[in-house]
């Protein structure tokens, strides 16, 4: 982890406690820190929380301020995300492909009992965990172009909505051609290039959304192309090829 965020992250660590208290299982962290390819005031910092219950709208509000909190006081870092879950929803069977794997495998213990010990190894190979992890994404779109919409007309209020979009699209790009790439990486610009090598008439766009999610503009035309050309496609290719995810009680982004 680079030197320069380790207050950030001691931070977040001794603060969770009093945020959640008992009812906090664990806590990880996952993205560019933990991976050491963080840059200073432009990488965010992302936690994933595990709770003994399941999260109310007050313990989302409770999130949505510590992020605040952290974000003012350190210029480290470009905004906090951070991801509610309860205990016994990711270690369930119908999560065991997707929220569990993206524990087991993506994300570095902060606090707390790791779930990790309790999730099965995964192969990058199954195309049921490519499946699970990103076979939604046609349900997200109408849900993307609702945010577009409501979004204020500025440049700096739409580039962290194209870095999220731009993130999610390269990562769905990657797990759809990840079977046969047999292998795993966090790095963006890699997984343009893997699916790229499957998919060449696709390849400019995912490179320039590989960019995007690491530098994003506030362009207009960038969030249009996703919901109207590229994610569409992505969607309509990945059901083909793998098929749809299982249905989950609620699904946002």
């Amino acid at each position: 982890m680079p030197s320069a965020f380790r207050p950030v992250v001691a931070a977040a660590r001794d603060r969770l406690p009093g945020v959640f208290g008992a009812r906090l299982h664990s806590a990880y962290l996952y993205g560019s820190i933990p991976r050491g390819t963080a840059r200073v005031g432009r990488s965010d910092l992302d936690l994933l929380v595990a709770l003994r219950n399941e999260p109310t709208d007050a313990d989302r509000q409770d999130a949505r301020a510590l992020g605040a909190a952290l974000d003012e006081e350190f210029s480290q870092i470009d905004g906090v995300g951070t991801l509610l879950f309860g205990r016994d929803r990711l270690l369930s069977d119908l999560e065991r492909y997707d929220l569990g794997w993206f524990v087991a495998c993506l994300c570095t213990p902060l606090l707390g009992e790791d779930l990790a010990d309790r999730l099965p190894r995964y192969r990058p190979d199954d195309p049921l965990l490519a499946r699970e992890t990103n076979g939604d994404l046609a349900l997200y779109l109408p849900r993307w172009r609702e945010r577009i919409a409501a979004a204020e007309d500025t440049e700096e209020a739409r580039r962290p909505l194209v870095r999220f979009m731009s993130r999610h699209l390269v990562r769905t790009g990657f797990t759809l051609v990840m079977p046969r790439w047999r292998g795993w990486t966090s790095d963006l610009h890699e997984m343009a290039e893997a699916f790229g090598s499957y998919y060449p008439a696709r390849a400019e766009q995912m490179r320039e959304a590989a960019g995007y999610g690491y530098e994003p503009v506030g362009a207009p035309g960038v969030l249009h192309t996703y919901v109207d050309d590229l994610g569409p496609w992505l969607a309509g290719e990945y059901a083909r090829v793998h098929g749809v995810k299982a249905p989950r009680p609620e699904a946002t982004a």
